[in-house]
């Protein structure tokens, strides 16, 4: 078997390393920046570390902070077509999944003849325009690291995800000051999704060596931290670590790819608006339980590289044990885990498996095949 993965070209870590925007300014030789981000990040104060650092450099920049969580693609092609008038030649995105994966599209759509709807349809055509810079202030969607961008497809009730290795990002600055102070639902719920990365990707059937090495890395970082992060806001070693597994969970992604889990998460976000990581904490050990009889060893060999303590184990037990703490991780960071609580009627089932089996891209990669019958029984276990 060939394999392959794709990272960014230049990765920094630790805290103020945002100050390295000095350097990639300097090194690119930019004369004006596209800045990407959203209001509650302006709000907290987090866009103020960064352009504080740009005007101390005396750096040109424009804002565009319009842009609302799990946005739909029309959303994006809105906010892109503003920035087509500026002349900025370096884009930098501070924000969570939804501002990093809006800045990806601009990358590669700024100066271009193709549209959103056109990548929707047909990926391929994606050539990268301008350089991006990833800055991510949340410890879980890993878009920093990847070549997909999702966005809301109001039409179809669902998201989708625009794949192409073109939307790799050229720098990350992982600055763990950018999630000092974020809140306890949000560690929880971004948490979790990286979580959910990391043990799809390592059960894939697109799994390899490479895309192990980060998963295990990223598993191992958040199943050790996320309650303390959660608990313990004051604990920056642990934020710092929720945020390098984070990143090592978006790497896995390029070279493996998410499974189940994420596809059947994508209606709920699509037609209900359940942010990303809590339709994905929702979903997660119930999937990797009906997942259990196919990919037991993989789970097993995680558990081997998170728990080794757990080594006397048997191998289903391994995989049982697994899955028992990614419930356990949902329950103790006090996610929902019901989907009534965000207006879902047992009526809505057959929209649902509809919709969740259409999500072919994701679906294929699942170890064990879901029929029809098996998605409409994953939606019944949360539909209390």
């Amino acid at each position: 078997m060939n394999y392959q993965i794709k990272i960014p070209s230049c990765v920094c870590g630790g805290e103020g390393c945002v100050e390295n925007i000095k350097d990639i300014i300097k090194k690119e030789n930019a004369k004006k920046l596209i800045v990407f981000t959203d209001k509650g990040i302006r709000g907290a104060g987090l866009l103020d570390i960064l352009t504080n650092t740009l005007d101390e450099i005396k750096a040109e920049y424009q804002i565009f902070d319009d842009l609302t969580a799990e946005p739909a693609y029309q959303d994006v092609e809105r906010v892109i077509k503003e920035a087509e008038g500026c002349s900025g030649d370096l884009i930098v995105a501070i924000g969570g999944g939804s501002v990093m994966d809006a800045a990806k599209l601009c990358s590669v759509l700024k100066g271009a003849s193709y549209t959103v709807r056109d990548l929707l349809k047909d990926p391929s055509l994606a050539k990268k325009q301008v350089k991006t810079v990833m800055i991510p202030t949340t410890c879980g969607t890993g878009s920093e690291a990847t070549c997909n961008a999702i966005v809301a497809i109001p039409e179809e009730e669902s998201k989708k995800g625009i794949v192409n290795d073109s939307m790799i990002p050229d720098y990350v600055l992982l600055d763990s000051q950018m999630i000092r102070k974020l809140p306890k639902a949000i560690v929880a719920a971004t948490g979790v999704d990286a979580l959910a990365h990391a043990v799809e990707c390592y059960t894939s059937k697109k799994a390899t060596p490479f895309s192990d090495t980060y998963a295990a890395a990223s598993a191992k970082l958040i199943f050790k931290n996320i309650k303390e992060a959660y608990d313990n806001p004051e604990n920056m070693e642990a934020k710092n670590n929720m945020l390098l597994g984070a990143f090592y969970g978006g790497v896995a992604i390029t070279g493996s790819g998410t499974t189940a889990v994420h596809a059947l998460s994508y209606p709920l976000g699509g037609k209900y608006h359940i942010a990303h990581g809590v339709s994905n904490a929702i979903l997660f050990a119930h999937v990797m339980e009906y997942n259990k009889s196919a990919c037991s060893e993989r789970l097993a060999k995680l558990c081997d590289a998170v728990f080794p303590e757990e080594h006397e184990k048997t191998v289903d037990e391994k995989a049982e044990y697994m899955i028992g703490q990614i419930a356990d991780i949902v329950k103790a960071t006090n996610i929902p885990t019901d989907l009534n609580e965000f207006g879902v009627k047992m009526e809505d089932l057959d929209f649902l498996v509809d919709a969740g089996s259409k999500q072919t891209r994701l679906l294929v990669n699942n170890m064990k095949e879901l029929s029809l019958d098996d998605i409409r029984n994953i939606y019944l276990k949360v539909l209390k």
